[in-house]
C-alpha cells in the first residue's frame, strides 16, 4: 500500500457562518493531498502532457464524522491500495490537531487520453512510480 499525508491549517474562507469548514472543502483538501503525493513521486502536469493522458475523479464518496473547525490544523492521509490498471483508487482521510476523524472517502480517478478523451491504461511512467512508491 503506498501511503503519502500533509498538514496544513484550516483557512477562514474555508468555514461557514458558525466556524466549521463546509463540506465541500474536504474534496478540495482530498485533491490537495493527492496531487502532492503525485507530485512528491515526481510525476507532474508536464509528465501527464508528455504521457498524453489526464486523470479525472470518476466518483468520490465521503463520509463525515466531525466538523474541522477555523484554525484546526488539519492532517490529510492518502492511500493507495493497489497498483492500477485503468482507474486509480485513492482511500483519504482528513484527522484533526488531535487525531480525531473529521472526513473520509474513497476518490476513484479514471485515466483518459487526452487526445481522445477515451479511457486508456495508467502510463507506463506512472505505474514505475507507483511500484516504486509502493516499496
Amino acid at each position: 500500500m503506498i501511503s503519502f499525508q500533509t498538514s496544513f491549517p484550516v483557512r477562514y474562507y474555508e468555514c461557514d457562518p458558525m466556524g466549521l469548514v463546509h463540506h465541500s472543502n474536504y474534496l478540495r483538501y482530498f485533491e490537495c493531498a493527492r496531487d502532492e503525493m503525485i507530485a512528491s513521486w515526481g510525476y507532474g502536469v508536464e509528465q501527464c502532457q508528455a504521457d498524453g493522458i489526464t486523470f479525472p475523479v470518476v466518483k468520490a464518496e465521503l463520509r463525515f464524522h466531525r466538523p474541522a473547525v477555523s484554525g484546526d490544523i488539519l492532517t490529510v492521509v492518502a492511500e493507495i491500495p493497489e497498483i492500477p490498471q485503468a482507474k486509480l483508487v485513492v482511500n483519504q482521510k482528513v484527522l484533526n490537531a488531535r487525531g480525531e476523524l473529521c472526513c473520509e472517502g474513497t476518490v476513484t480517478l479514471g485515466f483518459l487520453s487526452a487526445a481522445t478523451g477515451r479511457p486508456t491504461r495508467c502510463p507506463d511512467r506512472m505505474l514505475e512510480l507507483l511500484k516504486a512508491a509502493d516499496k
